[in-house]
């Protein structure tokens, strides 16, 4: 099977035209036009301006030598209120865009839910209601039809950890409420959204399915049995929570966290049909203490290590140990992994420290003891990068947002050379 070289972006971040032909509001067009929930007021409504020149950035991705791209389609785009009547114009737009990719060879690879839930289903209590999952179903179904006979892969979810803690729990993405632990029904809700829309998919007869998890090497901050119990608990938090129901069709000891999930007869046997593969978002290793401030864990900071712009730190090897600790946990019940973010925030166009990033997570991520089938690089363009507004620069191609001029960074010229030194080995 030919491995998967490609970049990915996210429907909020890169399309813009969030009112043109039938769009619906999202949770995000709410947020980011909230005073205070964005830096510097900046929001989506453009973007990168996606929508009208993704030729252009079709081309990128040829120029590049990728194989494969990863997007989001935007939920109030096809469907501008969650549910009920199908918006053409917004399914017409995937439609050209899959026809792009495929006229240049690019595979692509949509994600259902990149977090840009239609405002009127956050109306009627969002992924809090048992109701979202089944309207999630629908749209699958309605996009599948549209799309299936050209897209093989599909992912139903992104990264449903970091859109509970930061969406429900903190407060710090959209929908942008503060619930704490009381945000673990979001948990159930989409894992059951998941397992409704992985049938969907398949009776459209649908080849490839995938969820993509946000996942973390925790590590204890010291070898205290406090600490390590708290690590424990982070770990269960973070990584099992997403990663346990799907593969193992049950949840892990939750107990910790003082909240029931609100799981039904059925539920369990719905979210863990099998996968045809595993999306891991990679990022960065996380130190966790002991208890402090009401909750089971406390954040420390990783000495020692380069930094991005962001402030992450960056460890390659974290990437690989990853890997292999999700092989000993789910040993074959672990289907074949992409890694389908991994990127970083640097400023400039000639970004050495970008490169020095990818080279050090591929090389990484080869030493791992998993069926490694993708690596997408986060991401192709600079974008709206959620609470950050415009301040992060995740991209490959540097976006001027005031012109909307594109221009490859160095990173994107190492990777082109890259790419096609894979295809003379192979």
């Amino acid at each position: 099977m030919m491995f998967l070289w490609g970049t990915a972006t996210a429907s909020y971040q890169i399309e813009g035209a969030v009112t043109e032909d039938g769009r619906g509001p999202s949770v995000w067009d709410t947020f980011s036009h909230t005073p205070g929930r964005v830096r510097d007021g900046h929001t989506g409504d453009v973007a990168c301006d996606h929508y009208h020149r993704y030729p252009e950035d079709v081309a990128l991705m040829a120029g590049l030598g990728v194989n494969a791209y990863r997007f989001s389609i935007a939920w109030p785009r096809v469907m501008p209120t969650g549910a009920g009547p199908v918006n053409q114009a917004g399914l017409d737009f995937y439609d050209r865009l899959v026809d792009a990719l495929c006229e240049r060879g690019i595979a692509p690879v949509p994600t259902l839910f990149h977090w840009d839930l239609p405002q009127a289903l956050e109306d009627e209590g969002g992924w809090l209601s048992r109701g979202t999952s089944r309207r999630f179903a629908d749209y699958a179904a309605v996009v599948a039809e549209r799309l299936a006979d050209r897209v093989r892969m599909w992912i139903t979810l992104n990264e449903p950890f970091v859109h509970m803690v930061e969406g429900y729990g903190l407060g710090i993405h959209a929908p942008g409420r503060a619930l704490m632990f009381d945000a673990l029904p979001v948990a159930h809700h989409q894992m059951l959204g998941h397992g409704l829309a992985t049938q969907a998919l398949r009776a459209a007869g649908v080849e490839q399915v995938l969820i993509t998890n946000n996942c973390t090497p925790v590590w204890p901050a010291s070898d205290s049995p406090e600490d390590l119990a708290a690590a424990e608990t982070y770990d269960i938090l973070h990584n099992r929570l997403f990663n346990d129901p799907v593969l193992t069709g049950a949840y892990p000891d939750l107990s910790a966290f003082g909240v029931e999930i609100p799981v039904r007869p059925g539920d369990l046997e719905t979210i863990a049909q099998p996968l045809d593969g595993l999306g891991i978002n990679y990022y960065n290793p996380t130190r966790i203490g002991s208890p402090r401030d009401g909750l089971p864990f406390r954040f420390e900071e990783i000495s020692g290590v380069p930094t991005t712009a962001f402030g992450w730190p960056v460890v390659p090897d974290g990437l690989r140990e990853l890997l292999d600790s999700l092989k000993a946990r789910y040993g074959d019940a672990l289907p074949p992994v992409y890694i389908t973010e991994n990127g970083c925030s640097y400023d400039g166009l000639d970004d050495q420290e970008r490169i020095a990033y990818l080279d050090g997570h591929i090389r990484a991520m080869r030493q791992a003891d998993v069926d490694l089938r993708g690596y997408f690089v986060w991401s192709l363009l600079d974008n709206f990068e959620w609470a950050e507004g415009y301040h992060q620069r995740f991209g490959l191609v540097h976006v001027d947002f005031e012109t909307q001029r594109r221009t490859p960074k160095a990173s994107y010229h190492w990777l082109r050379k890259f790419l096609e030194a894979q295809s003379t080995d192979t």
